[in-house]
């Protein structure tokens, strides 16, 4: 059963126009606790591009930074999938991952299934970067966006990568 979202009063979404399309950033008061690319139709917009989220997605897709100081708040998901999730954020920009490392990486080796189900679950992708996980053969693996998604914020981050080198 899905859990809907609270739709109190200090929570409200944000658009960023993003290089693989419109970014939902939804807020619980100042905390980010998700990002989503189809718009919420539960939570007030609150039109704003000066935001601190805004600032870093821009310095993100323009000149690969790698670590956000925006503060996030895990409203949904198990102890299992926030162990995952948190575990992302050791994954470098431009650099890829496999499931099995990541199950490894959390100390469960045996559960890269119910680590690639967790990610499909992150309710915070780009920020806690799942995209940066794939298939062990060097196949892309599954993408709450889509492969296609995911596969340009990886060309992204190669490409900013490599002008950096």
């Amino acid at each position: 059963m899905k859990k809907k979202r609270s739709s109190s009063t200090d929570s409200f979404y944000e658009v960023y126009e993003s290089p693989v399309g419109a970014l939902y950033l939804i807020f619980a008061g100042k905390d980010l606790c998700g990002i989503e690319f189809v718009k919420p139709v539960d939570l007030p917009l609150k039109k704003s591009s000066s935001s601190l989220l805004h600032k870093e997605l821009r310095e993100f897709f323009k000149h690969g930074k790698d670590a956000f100081d925006q503060a996030i708040a895990l409203t949904k998901g198990t102890e299992f999938d926030h162990l995952v999730w948190m575990a992302l954020k050791e994954i470098p920009f431009g650099d890829t991952r496999t499931y099995k490392w990541l199950a490894g990486k959390i100390g469960r080796p045996n559960a890269f299934r119910a680590v690639g189900q967790s990610l499909g679950r992150n309710p915070i992708p780009i920020v806690l970067p799942c995209h940066r996980i794939i298939e062990s053969d060097g196949s892309l693996g599954g993408f709450s966006a889509g492969t296609d998604v995911k596969r340009r914020l990886l060309e992204i981050e190669y490409y900013i990568k490599q002008t950096k080198a």
